[in-house]
């Protein structure tokens, strides 16, 4: 009885990575966009935190340190929803099990 309860306990652990690498690969795919001032900026970020498109509306452009503000406040918006997304989209494979990734 116990080497069946162990069969059956590889298999899941087996589908469990299966399902992580698919995940993994569906992370990779997804964008986020990241905004500040009220959509003026736009960050958008793959699932990777590479930076895919920024899009600057002409009106800031005079404002050099509040620029540079707006950007880092749209790329944080942007990097915290791609780790979110990342950890529900971890969460839903693992059945909630609190893995280190």
């Amino acid at each position: 009885m116990f080497k069946g309860g162990m069969a059956g306990m590889m298999q899941k652990a087996k589908q469990m990575q299966e399902d992580m690498k698919t995940a993994q690969e569906e992370i990779k795919l997804m964008t986020c966009e990241g905004n500040s001032a009220s959509g003026s900026i736009k960050i958008i970020l793959n699932g990777e935190y590479k930076v895919a498109n920024i899009n600057i509306d002409n009106s800031l452009l005079t404002d050099k340190e509040m620029l540079e503000d707006l950007i880092m406040l749209a790329f944080n918006d942007a990097s915290l929803k791609v780790n979110n997304a990342s950890k529900d989209k971890m969460k839903n494979v693992t059945g909630g099990l609190n893995l280190p990734f």
